[in-house]
């Protein structure tokens, strides 16, 4: 309890004091009015994107108090009107980058100055390129950027570390990714989907290293552009990537009790070619224990009471990889080929003990030793074309996409079951072996095309075709010691499960202005839907074909000055269900408890509305956002109980009406030079209905984190975070929260070539105990998991290279309409 309250403590004092700066304003010297005119646009030295929002500034020719000031639009631009003739200075800043000052000559006529560029604070060009001080997390009109790199306790990590400390984003204790209190969100890497995470999401974050991660982005409420998915919003996994000229690259190595890992990268750029490479090679070990305590109801009025322990040594190791080649004929052309792939193996021993008493014809005491292997592989393939018109007409752009993802999982596993309370001290009773080869393949065609109209009007229209195919073979042998000379098959627990899906969607969205203070944004997507499903050993065969219509709509009023806006949005969205919720694949390691997917799920259909208030200023940023969100048919999980085979059986269904209500504040503050500290405060309130089950499920639950990081001298880097959350509600089962924390330090070597880092995370206890509680007319269930969390790493990062300026943005795709799973390999998919 004393930690929850330092923590909340201090995360008061911080978005207190940031609320408190929020009423400041630059002070200008009185001017006298004129007839000059002064526009231009501030945009990223490195990118070429618009710095939204920097300050301008118009200085006397001599000295340094202001005669008028403003702020770029989200676009980079900024006009000054009503400016007296004469000689004066220009003052452009943004935090994260240095400050230009240009001189310039205001006469009677309206004068441009074109693109201004800014440098991000720490970069050389002409050397070894040292990222820029960006903030660790920046707040934008529509959706907050953490940027990881930023972050010195990342290194040596992987991305499930990154996502922990994300604002608006909680892990729970396996590891399942959750967004403002729900689990339906999309996850992509550099806007486009990957092979890397269409299986087992949990296990495919701690599959990336935290160094090639640039940043991560929350959008919350995604326009008609994006896919129609996922009512918790879109989290984007951007890698760092150069296509400066010259050559650069980087070596890594990190060691530590949890994850060891080497890592490399090597980008080169000559002319109008250019390559982006990256290589990574890791092991992980992530040990866990859990226990089951159930009480089943039965029909004669007695109970039935079992008893389930397990322990796993869970450890892995892979490879990703990653190639990309550039080709930019001219400045209004642009090509992209890139590919990458991946390969995980995950080893996982474990023993379960198995006690169950209340049925005497169904009595059990042993004990298995369990051999469980799954094997991932995946890669992309990608291709892209995009052609821009200049500077005549800056945000004309067309663009056509192709990708195509291939996943293939194997899950397999061997068991031994002994007729003892210990593992190998009695007599071998049974026998069983299964194998799980699920593939998933995936092909999408996109294009996309921006026409302006005006300075700030613009229509975007754009079409998509995605097809996919998925396929589960699954096999089940047995073998009864005494009674079978050798394993059998068990024909209903073996089946394949084919099942395809196709997805035309087009969508339009006119974003436009009235005056100065009001931006509005209306937008439809239409998507039609086709699916069909079989299974190889029965008649089962279904189809299902459905038409959506789905607005999105979002009104942005400019409040005091530029940056400090109020956001009414509302937006109808789709999530299709992942094939963790379709496959049927009956996992029995655990036979008392057995978890399938349940093919004939419909998509859920949510309405979400939302408003935000944001403002920052050159050492602070605040968000602050209450939302809505229903969802009408809700894919929950539920638990029956099987009488005849005592166990519980647990899948997925169409079941509820959802309705959270939430609300979150974000702010960032920046108090000394060097010294960055941010908090993330949330808070929401679910209401589960179902008329199926009659039942009701309503909970109040609350999220908190604080980051704090500060330089110490030039070479040194203390960082350090902290965060707890109180847990959830599902239909049927309450699950309790957790706290988290970690230090590190960072000292740069080598003339700033080199980092060395040494952190620790949860390094006070062990590991993290997660309780939940599942009821049911039938059984009450209590389930413990024991993760061990506490983790100590050393990381060397060292970069070299040559570069020497100039890149430009580049399109990708985004596949964001399938709900994942969050279960995590139980389904085998």
């Amino acid at each position: 309890m004393k930690q929850l309250f330092s923590l909340l403590l201090l995360a008061a004092v911080a978005s207190s004091t940031v609320h408190a700066q929020t009423s400041l304003s630059v002070v200008a010297a009185p001017a006298a009015k004129g007839p000059g005119r002064l526009s231009g646009r501030v945009v990223d030295a490195a990118t070429q994107k618009p710095v939204e929002y920097a300050t301008v500034a118009l200085l006397p020719a001599t000295g340094t108090t202001p005669l008028l000031g403003g702020t770029c639009d989200a676009d980079g631009k900024f006009e000054l009107r009503d400016l007296p003739t004469g000689s004066f200075r220009l003052q452009i800043s943004f935090v994260g980058y240095g400050s230009r000052l240009e001189n310039v000559t205001i006469t009677a006529e309206p004068q441009t100055l074109g693109t201004l560029a800014l440098t991000a604070s720490a970069q050389n060009l002409g050397g070894v390129t040292v990222t820029g001080e960006r903030p660790v997390v920046e707040t934008k009109p529509d959706r907050l950027v953490y940027n990881a790199d930023q972050d010195a306790s990342n290194t040596g990590g992987t991305v499930a570390d990154i996502l922990r400390k994300t604002p608006l984003v909680n892990l729970d204790g396996e590891g399942n990714v959750q967004l403002r209190g729900t689990g339906n969100v999309r996850i992509l890497i550099n806007n486009k989907p990957s092979a890397l995470l269409a299986g087992n999401l949990a296990e495919a974050l701690k599959q990336i290293p935290a160094d090639q991660v640039k940043a991560i982005e929350v959008i919350t409420s995604p326009s008609a552009k994006y896919d129609a998915e996922g009512s918790g919003g879109v989290i984007n996994i951007v890698l760092k990537k150069n296509t400066l000229q010259g050559t650069s690259g980087s070596v890594g190595a990190s060691g530590g009790n949890r994850n060891q890992g080497l890592n490399g990268s090597l980008n080169a750029k000559r002319g109008v070619f250019g390559v982006n490479t990256k290589l990574s090679g890791f092991r992980n070990l992530y040990p866990f224990r859990s226990s089951t305590a159930r009480t089943s109801f039965l029909p004669d009025g007695t109970t039935g009471q079992l008893t389930e322990r397990t322990t796993s040594r869970n450890q892995g190791q892979g490879g990703y990889g990653q190639v990309e080649l550039t080709y930019d004929p001219s400045p209004l052309h642009s090509f992209t080929l890139s590919g990458n792939g991946n390969l995980y193996a995950n080893d996982a021993p474990q023993q379960l003990f198995n006690q169950y008493q209340g049925q005497p014809a169904l009595d059990t005491l042993y004990t298995r030793d369990i051999n469980r292997q799954d094997q991932n592989r995946s890669f992309d393939l990608n291709a892209g074309y995009t052609r821009t018109f200049g500077d005549k007409q800056p945000r004309r752009e067309w663009s056509v996409l192709a990708q195509h993802t291939n996943n293939r999982n194997r899950e397999q596993y061997r068991l031994d079951q002994y007729g003892a309370p210990e593992v190998r001290t009695g007599p071998l009773e049974y026998q069983e072996a299964s194998r799980n080869l699920a593939r998933n393949l995936e092909t999408t065609f996109q294009t996309d095309y921006t026409q302006p109209f005006g300075e700030k009007n613009t229509l975007e229209l754009g079409a998509k075709h995605i097809r996919r195919q998925v396929s589960s073979d699954y096999t089940l042998d047995t073998l009864l010691t005494g009674q079978q000379p050798g394993f059998v098959r068990s024909a209903l627990r073996s089946n394949r499960f084919d099942y395809d899906q196709n997805v035309l969607a087009a969508y339009g969205t006119y974003n436009f202005s009235l005056g100065k203070k009001y931006a509005f944004s209306l937008g439809t997507r239409l998507e039609r839907t086709g699916i069909a499903g079989e299974f190889q050993n029965e008649a089962g065969r279904f189809r299902n074909d459905y038409l959506n219509v789905l607005p999105n709509l979002n009104a942005t009023r400019t409040l005091r000055k530029d940056g400090e806006t109020l956001r009414l949005s509302y937006s109808r969205r789709i999530q299709r269900p992942h094939i963790y919720y379709l496959n049927p694949y009956v996992n029995q390691v655990t036979p008392n408890s057995v978890n399938f997917g349940n093919p004939e799920l419909r998509p859920e259909l949510a309405q979400l509305l939302e408003l935000t208030y944001g403002t920052f200023g050159e050492k602070f940023s605040l968000n602050a956002s209450g939302f809505v969100r229903r969802v009408g048919n809700s894919i929950e999980r539920v638990s029956i109980y099987n009488q005849e085979r005592a166990r519980n059986e647990t899948t997925y269904g169409n079941l509820a009406t959802n309705t959270n209500y939430g609300l979150n504040l974000y702010g960032s503050w920046k108090p000394l030079t060097g010294w960055d500290l941010s908090s993330n405060i949330s808070g929401d309130y679910t209401n589960l209905r179902s008329r199926q089950l009659n039942r009701v499920s309503r909970r109040a639950s609350a999220y908190m984190n604080l980051n704090s990081s500060l330089k110490l001298g030039k070479t040194y880097v203390v960082q350090g975070y902290g965060g707890f959350w109180t847990g959830g509600v599902e239909l049927q089962t309450r699950y309790s929260g957790g706290v988290y924390y970690g230090l590190s330090l960072k000292k740069t070597l080598l003339k700033e070539k080199a980092d060395l880092t040494l952190g620790a995370n949860n390094f006070l206890a062990s590991g993290r105990e997660f309780r939940s509680t599942t009821t049911t007319p039938d059984f009450i269930n209590q389930g413990v998991f024991y993760s061990y969390q506490r983790n100590v790493r050393l990381s060397f990062n060292y970069r070299f290279g040559k570069l020497e300026g100039g890149q430009r943005q580049r399109k990708s795709i985004r596949n964001d309409d399938s709900k994942g799973g969050s279960g995590g390999g139980q389904q085998g998919g």
